[in-house]
């Protein structure tokens, strides 16, 4: 009998829906704060630098599912669903009895799980009247796909990268500007962030921080203009769950289900988009999965 290595779904099979784990948790998160009032923020105090679509998801506790637009649902069908593979060779090198699967999320033009939020944020960008979108990136990843979204709802994306990792990666930023985006290094002398920064210290070689600094003065002082982030946040995550969707479904086809998801860890949409979706079962109780990542240090070291 063949061994079957990819697991892949047809469209119709494709999660409508994303998985709002905070409705689920039976210890909800404490509110973030109005750093002004010191009260709960609010999605109207959000919305001054997001979307109100992603504000009003961020704060949402009450519902489980959220229904994916139906103009992110087509733009998701030109790479999704991204294949569950089994790692047999893995599994041989290891003399494993383990059946071990990865869930490839690079198989898209941009290259990782990145885009999966980008369209959206996008798209409820375009929707609110908003015509232009600022971020920030590191290594470019997020600052590509943001990029890609944007040209796909006829947005200008302005995106400050970090200026040595900009000096480091040249190739990113160029398909960012292939995009249409404007791409500076941060810190630069476009924002009083940035000034204030270079001041300081003219050396500085930039870091996400500063990055963020000026994308956010950006977005706060030009009209039509948002900023959008691409991990951290809860509504991030939230469109992340897509990846953990397809691999409950790609799982039930491989006849298995997992004793334990593992992923990679930075910000921590990557992790909780594959996790979350089999976390709700352990949270009713249906069902048990161990999680595990490795910590960002280690994996750095």
């Amino acid at each position: 009998m063949k061994k079957q290595k990819r697991f892949l779904l047809q469209e119709n099979e494709l999660p409508m829906q994303w998985y709002n784990i905070q409705a689920d948790m039976k210890n909800k998160p404490l509110p973030p704060l109005n750093p002004a009032t010191k009260e709960p923020l609010s999605a109207e105090d959000l919305a001054h630098i997001f979307s109100m679509e992603c504000a009003k998801q961020e704060l949402d506790s009450e519902h489980a599912w959220i229904d994916i637009p139906e103009e992110v649902q087509d733009k998701y069908k030109y790479y999704r669903s991204t294949p569950l593979v089994r790692a047999y060779a893995l599994e041989q090198a290891l003399n494993t009895p383990a059946h071990i699967y990865f869930k490839n999320e690079s198989i898209n033009p941009l290259g990782s799980h990145k885009i999966n939020s980008a369209l959206p944020q996008c798209y409820y960008c375009k929707q609110e009247g908003t015509t232009n979108v600022t971020t920030e990136t590191g290594a470019g990843q997020w600052g590509a796909a943001l990029s890609y979204a944007a040209s796909v709802f006829g947005l200008s994306a302005a995106v400050y990268q970090v200026k040595i990792s900009m000096q480091q990666k040249p190739y990113r930023s160029l398909i960012m500007r292939t995009f249409g985006a404007e791409v500076t290094g941060s810190p630069s002398m476009s924002t009083r962030a940035g000034k204030d920064i270079i001041t300081r210290d003219p050396m500085h070689p930039g870091s996400l921080g500063t990055a963020i600094s000026e994308a956010v003065e950006l977005a706060t002082t030009t009209p039509n203009c948002k900023y959008t982030l691409g991990s951290v946040l809860n509504h991030v995550a939230l469109h992340q769950t897509v990846i953990g969707l397809e691999a409950e479904k790609q799982m039930e086809m491989a006849g298995e289900y997992p004793d334990m998801v593992i992923g990679c860890f930075g910000g921590g949409s990557n992790f909780g988009g594959l996790a979350f979706p089999f976390m709700r079962h352990n949270i009713s109780g249906a069902k048990s999965t161990a999680l595990s990542l490795p910590s960002l240090q280690a994996v750095r070291n």
